[in-house]
């Protein structure tokens, strides 16, 4: 595949020339303004232009749903390969696609173009005229405005908050829209945002409300649609036959089966013995205790008829953690934060119950050069310092590493010192009571979903009592569990965090002051910090890869010396596990995306040798 830099606008634009210049147009977008491909690329090479199409492949995901629309903060969506990304790429239709073989570009999809005025005052998208939704009424201008306006307006917090320096989207015509930024808003982040946003039906909201959960699909336009579902159970999306999209480059050789059904479970080992039973035919393996030890000795892995794969991640890892709710006692003291870091024993953890599997979490931009490491550079310290009356001496002076200890699971020395700190903040020990000016001992609840965690949790719970912490773990249903989090009403949750390949304005949900008291908003922690604010707006504004790197390590310093959460674990890789009846691409997984339903297919001959072995 020929490779090429964009348009020399889109690098004129993103880089802040003073050149003049008109208006430009481009099949792709890039943040920082580099596309792998040409104008004329034919497919993305993470797949087989030829793959056949047809078969099906019978996913698992835990616990239940009840709702299938996933644009809303009520409720529990159902949703295809586990995630909100996964069913708005295959359910519903973007304006542009984006390429998981780079880190941020995206191509031509419902609209064929992108232009972006040289002032960055507004971004347009031209649609292509053949585009239509599921009940085969076209897609025009008028459902992209009506779409953006409702998930804005009425849509889950988190888009008001992507959306809130777009002030307006404009019909040109009927195929064309045109968005305008508010005047002075950081506007990099912008195209990319509107680009990915999934497009809803103006018309099928005539008949119901869109602020409703409810078990009617909504009306899509992408390569599969949602067919069956069945309650808390499972959900089945086919194939359209004959899509509008289907020979465009940017789906050529992807959405190869004709069937994706996603089953749910409400216990991790009862899935796991389905699989083996052949209950459905595709797990990604996230617990290392399970890959290390439970496919051992079983039938269907000895004979072959299922594989083990590692697959190699080169995306940025994202934030994984215990996060202490710092809007109420004791978390509230930043001396309590760091002290509770001192006595979770990653080592020992990861030695006794991880197999050794993972690495520790250090940087809420881990696995990327965006992770600070060393002292701060002098582009860093003109974001810091400003703000450096208000933050910890050792973001100056210390690169931060999470505390680590020898594994053995004695920690007395991280005791001591934790110990200290309680001190310092008010705490003192009596009678092997960690209590405060009151006499009242200190009391925390990790708040969990399901009850596999607890065998991870209680040995940090053990090393909180012996300090004198009324430490305990609840476990609660998940809808109570995700309500409590909306409402912000917990000591310490498990939460983790993907980071985009390029951070931008969804910072500002997670961190952002603004968003810490949104109820259903990402700043879990309660992060309500003047330098955070700021930096995250220098991350946003970022006009090169450079700007960015400085701005993202300086918030990461920020972030990480606060002690708002303490990190746990990663890997750079995916373990899964599929039964043998499966084609995949010759070329490598994309860097950026596990890439099975979207590139892998069902392969008949494979699928009828592995029924003949299994003597069915």
């Amino acid at each position: 595949m020929n490779k090429s830099l964009a348009p020399l606008f889109i690098i004129l634009l993103l880089m802040g020339s003073n050149a003049e210049a008109e208006p430009h147009t481009s099949y792709g977008h890039s943040t920082f303004g580099i596309l792998k491909y040409d104008p004329d690329f034919t497919h993305f090479d993470y797949v087989n232009p030829d793959a056949p199409k047809g078969g099906s492949i019978k996913l698992r995901d835990l616990d239940s749903f009840d709702t299938v629309n996933p644009f809303l903060l009520k409720g529990k969506p159902g949703l295809i390969n586990g995630d909100k990304g996964g069913d708005l790429y295959f359910n519903f239709t973007q304006l542009m696609t984006p390429s998981y073989d780079e880190p941020d570009a995206v191509y031509g999809l419902l609209a064929d173009t992108i232009t972006i005025d040289d002032q960055r005052q507004w971004a347009e998208f031209t649609l292509r005229p053949e585009a239509r939704f599921h009940d085969d009424t076209l897609i025009t201008a008028e459902d992209v405005a009506f779409t953006f306006n409702i998930l804005k307006e009425k849509g889950h917090p988190r888009y008001g908050l992507l959306y809130r320096d777009i002030v307006t989207a404009k019909v040109l015509d009927p195929h064309k829209i045109r968005f305008e930024f508010r005047e002075g808003a950081l506007t990099r982040d912008l195209p990319y945002q509107l680009a990915t946003m999934p497009i809803l039906s103006k018309a099928s909201f005539d008949t119901r409300d869109f602020d409703v959960t409810s078990m009617e699909p909504l009306l899509g336009s992408g390569p599969y649609k949602l067919t069956k579902v069945s309650p808390g159970r499972s959900l089945t999306y086919e194939r359209v036959n004959n899509h509008w999209a289907e020979n465009l480059p940017v789906h050529k050789g992807r959405f190869n089966f004709d069937v994706i059904q996603v089953d749910y479970y409400r216990d991790r080992t009862i899935a796991l013995e389905a699989f083996f039973a052949g209950e459905y035919d595709f797990r990604e393996e996230f617990t290392s205790r399970s890959w290390a030890t439970e496919y051992d000795g079983k039938p269907a892995v000895e004979k072959g008829f299922i594989k083990r794969d590692v697959l190699e991640d080169a995306k940025l890892t994202g934030m994984q953690a215990f996060f202490m709710n710092s809007r109420r006692a004791p978390f509230n003291n930043i001396k309590v934060r760091e002290a509770f870091g001192l006595l979770c024993d990653y080592e020992w953890t990861n030695r006794n119950l991880f197999y050794g599997s993972y690495d520790r979490l250090g940087s809420v931009f881990e696995n990327s050069d965006m992770k600070a490491t060393g002292l701060p550079s002098p582009a860093e310290l003109d974001l810091l310092t400003p703000y450096r009356d208000i933050l910890p001496e050792k973001v100056f002076s210390m690169e931060f590493k999470p505390p680590q200890t020898d594994g053995s699971g004695n920690i007395r020395r991280q005791m001591g010192t934790a110990i200290d700190l309680f001190k310092s903040a008010g705490w003192t020990i009596q009678d092997k009571k960690l209590v405060n000016e009151t006499g009242q001992q200190m009391q925390v609840a990790f708040l969990l979903y399901e009850q596999s965690f607890t065998r991870i949790i209680n040995p940090y719970v053990a090393n909180l009592q012996r300090v004198g912490i009324d430490a305990s773990v609840r476990v609660i249903d998940s809808a109570s569990w995700q309500n409590r989090v909306r409402e912000f009403d917990f000591d310490i949750v498990v939460r983790r965090f993907p980071q985009p390949q390029v951070p931008g304005v969804e910072q500002r949900d997670w961190w952002g002051s603004a968003s810490a008291d949104v109820t259903g908003g990402l700043n879990i922690a309660g992060v309500k910090n003047p330098a955070v604010d700021a930096i995250i707006e220098k991350i946003i504004e970022a006009q090169s890869h450079e700007e960015l790197i400085t701005a993202t390590r300086a918030l990461d310093r920020v972030l990480m010396w606060n002690y708002y959460f303490i990190p746990q674990w990663y890997k750079s890789s995916h373990f899964i596990a599929y039964w043998d009846k499966f084609g995949r691409p010759a070329s490598k997984k994309p860097g950026f995306d596990r890439a099975v339903l979207q590139s892998w297919w069902y392969d008949q001959a494979k699928a009828e040798e592995l029924a003949a072995r299994q003597g069915k």
